[in-house]
């Protein structure tokens, strides 16, 4: 059948509800648009000089205006393209702008919406740009040390890692005590004997090894002595022995040092490890001088006992490539012959000074 389009009446008041189930809730949210709609549709006439009767419907075919090919639908869909063209443009506006949010005009009122992909932007921006690192005093930065000292290790041993393990000692007095020390490690650990350091120095007269010879066995060794309390009976008895030796070496040598570092040529060994399995616990050089101190007289000094003495000393530089001592322990070495160049030339100087003046002496009688 053809016959005359049928015109819809934009009268709210013709408008039946029609139940949609979960559609209801759109239309009863979708009445405040339309309304608005409608009302500058009426507007619109106005303008053009239509007066309206609010008791008759509106045919919007009947107006001779453009708007005469305009239905209701259209009006919805058309401003749904606009509210949908204001809001893609305020969020980019926002976006590049680096804004928290933005407001929009459109048809139906305004619009308000937070823009969560924008602060978060600028939340991650703000602190890519606040947290720089800063570099750090030299005192303060983390040190790279040999892969036995952990950080459980305890402090006090970290501390001796740092500053005495593997520095060359020359003073007859520091290599006694280290000797005494490594001999020690057969009943206590590094850790026990650095805490218990001050009794030894105090039992044993600061490793004097001439005044620890001329020492009591019995006071040393008798129940309830600060002796008594370090270690065992026969360890108490050998250091006493091996400080007796050691006056004995130092008539010999001139001093224990010369004696000690005369294995080496009075240059340190230096290891070069990379890995701790690649550290020894002996050496041949270990044997040749625990042969030599035992056919000497000296007590507890086997070749494991002999090697720790020697990376303690200095005599042997075991500190791994990666760690930060282990440059600093072979400057210090070379330091120390440079002085010592120094030292004898200043002495070679010296010498031929007073010979001139001897002979200038002699001349002049």
């Amino acid at each position: 059948m053809s016959g005359a389009p049928r015109e819809r009446s934009t009268n709210l008041a013709d408008y039946q509800p029609r139940h949609a189930g979960n559609k209801t809730f759109r239309l009863k949210n979708a009445q405040k648009p339309v309304l608005k709609t409608l009302r500058k549709v009426e507007e619109s006439i106005k303008d053009d000089g239509v007066e309206l009767d609010k008791n008759k419907p509106i045919s919007v075919t009947k107006l001779s205006n453009p708007l005469h090919s305009v239905s209701v639908p259209s009006l919805l869909r058309r401003h749904e393209l606009v509210l949908h063209s204001n809001l893609s443009l305020s969020a980019s506006c926002s976006s590049d702008a680096s804004t928290d949010s933005f407001h929009s005009r459109a048809s139906t009122g305004r619009m308000y919406r937070t823009s969560r992909t924008s602060n978060w932007r600028n939340h991650l921006g703000s602190k890519a740009k606040n947290v720089v690192p800063e570099p750090l005093p030299d005192d303060l930065q983390v040190k790279r040390r040999c892969a036995w000292v952990t950080a459980n290790t305890d402090p006090s041993y970290v501390t001796f890692h740092d500053e005495e393990w593997g520095v060359p000692a020359h003073d007859d007095n520091k290599l006694f005590e280290l000797l005494v020390l490594c001999g020690a490690l057969a009943e206590i650990t590094w850790p026990a004997i650095l805490s218990r350091r001050h009794i030894f120095r105090e039992v044993f007269a600061d490793f004097d090894p001439i005044a620890v010879a001329k020492m009591n066995e019995k006071k040393i060794i008798a129940p309830g002595s600060p002796g008594s309390s370090l270690l065992s009976e026969l360890k108490l008895r050998a250091i006493i022995d091996n400080a007796r030796q050691v006056s004995k070496v130092i008539n010999e040598f001139g001093s224990f040092d010369n004696y000690i570092w005369g294995f080496v040529k009075h240059k340190p060994i230096v290891g070069r490890f990379r890995y701790p399995r690649q550290v020894p616990v002996r050496t041949s050089k270990a044997d040749l001088i625990s042969k030599d101190l035992v056919r000497r007289g000296f007590r507890s000094v086997g070749p494991t006992v002999v090697y720790s003495f020697m990376q303690v000393a200095g005599i042997t530089n075991d500190h791994l490539i990666s760690c930060f001592r282990f440059h600093e322990c072979d400057a210090a070495e070379v330091k120390k012959e440079e002085d010592d160049v120094k030292e004898k030339a200043s002495s070679e100087i010296e010498l031929e000074i007073c010979e001139s003046i001897d002979e200038l002496n002699l001349s002049s009688e």
